[in-house]
């Protein structure tokens, strides 16, 4: 009977759900790998800071519509609530209506919506920014996490082949052919091998961190990757660069979104001289009145700012020297992204003259020395300290090319950050539309 109930108990279990079977905190097994692809379309629908500038831009745009309405029409009533002296019939007013309207002659309306439009620039401009930031973020986490799952198949790979040395070695030691000092040195560099692997781990972790912050998932939600971020050779010309960033950089388009705003504030300034007149008509009903209205009047009415020169004359000088900054501020972008052009371009350059010295040159004679010293271990020509000092420096010559290989890839990303533009080196991702 026993066993009945704990074999129904048994089948019960089994049959829940997963997520009702285990109350275990532990994340889940690991979706399906993405491919960077997939991982920069997700950051550029997904992240909160993508989302937040486009919301911003989206609110700036309707900023141009109010600033180019006309003022509102003012309408004004008022009624007699008592009167406390005789008065002749019809000699004072009972009721009043007014309706009163600004008349933009000036056009200071359109050239607000026009620093608006300007503002607008602004703001998109800064959506571009953010997401070259957060995309760039995202390859780099991804090529990192590519080269921290590699180092990590590397010291799998050289631990097994320690443990088989330390085996050998062993069974060598037992015949009275080698010293214990050479079995303990190879299980050493095991255990090495071991406390390396952890770090590598650590690192795994961050990475995944980062890209579901960036993908805007929970941090501890599993996470695979393809390893498929691997990029060709380019060649750039620094004229073309140049050319790109000056006229797509986020930073300079901004900058002269910026100019002409100044430039319209300054014809703001100018026309702030120039009264706006307000029309008025007004209808009036007079006391023991039979008539619903009595008296229509119309007038205007306008400010009068000749009376002031100094405080339009000091707008105007205002306006005049924001517009100078402005121009200095445009200067000063270009050369700072002139400057930060070569800088990419120098770390483009430099690592991937690493990643080719590593896998043309030093990798393979790394790989030919190790196979020689092993041959000259078997044969009694070579001592063990001398194979295990070759496949240490193997070990780590293998793993140095691949932190070239990441370096490279993550310059590429930093340089397409530099120039603002999409220089077709990684695969395309969803784009914020452009300003209208």
């Amino acid at each position: 009977m026993k066993t009945n109930t704990l074999l129904f108990l048994l089948v019960t279990i089994l049959s829940l759900p997963a997520e009702l079977a285990g109350t275990t905190d532990e994340p889940g097994a690991p979706s399906r790998a993405l491919s960077l692809k997939e991982v920069t379309r997700i950051v550029a629908e997904r992240n909160p800071a993508i989302r937040e500038a486009l919301r911003r831009w989206e609110a700036a745009k309707q900023r141009v519509i109010q600033e180019g309405a006309w003022d509102d029409l003012r309408v004004s009533g008022t009624s007699k609530v008592r009167r406390y002296v005789d008065i002749p019939p019809n000699a004072f007013t009972d009721q009043m209506v007014s309706v009163e309207q600004a008349i933009p002659i000036s056009g200071k309306n359109r050239v607000r919506a026009q620093i608006a439009a300007a503002d607008a620039i602004t703001a998109f401009e800064q959506v571009r920014r953010q997401q070259l930031d957060v995309l760039t973020k995202a390859r780099a986490a991804y090529f990192r996490l590519a080269n921290a799952s590699a180092q990590i198949e590397l010291n799998k790979k050289n631990y097994h082949s320690l443990v088989q040395i330390a085996e050998i070695g062993r069974s060598r030691y037992e015949v009275g052919t080698q010293s214990a000092a050479d079995v303990l040195m190879a299980e050493t560099e095991a255990a090495k091998l071991l406390e390396v692997r952890r770090d590598l781990e650590r690192n795994v972790a961050n990475e995944q961190s980062q890209l579901n912050v960036l993908m805007n998932r929970d941090a501890f939600e599993p996470l695979a990757i393809r390893d498929d971020g691997s990029v060709r050779q380019r060649e750039f010309s620094i004229a073309s660069l140049r050319a790109t960033t000056l006229s797509n950089r986020p930073e300079i388009r901004a900058a002269r979104a910026r100019i002409a705003d100044a430039e319209a504030t300054v014809r703001l300034a100018h026309r702030a001289w120039i009264p706006d007149p307000s029309f008025k008509v007004e209808g009036q009903r007079y006391n023991e009145s039979g008539q619903s209205l009595s008296e229509l009047n119309a007038g205007i009415s306008f400010s009068v700012p000749w009376d002031n020169p100094r405080k339009y004359s000091a707008g105007v000088t205002e306006a005049r020297a924001n517009l100078a900054a402005a121009q200095a501020a445009l200067e000063l972008s270009e050369t700072e992204a002139v400057g930060s052009l070569r800088d990419a371009l120098q770390n483009v350059n430099t690592t991937h003259h690493h990643v080719e010295l590593f896998r043309d040159n030093l990798v393979p004679k790394a790989r030919q020395t190790f196979q020689a010293s092993q041959l000259a271990y078997e044969s009694g020509r070579a001592s063990f300290a001398e194979w295990m000092v070759v496949q240490r420096t193997l070990r780590d010559i293998e793993a140095e090319a691949r932190m070239h290989l990441t370096n490279y890839q993550v310059a590429l990303a930093e340089l397409e950050s530099v120039v603002g533009a999409d220089l077709n080196i990684f695969p395309p991702s969803n784009r914020p539309p452009n300003p209208k």
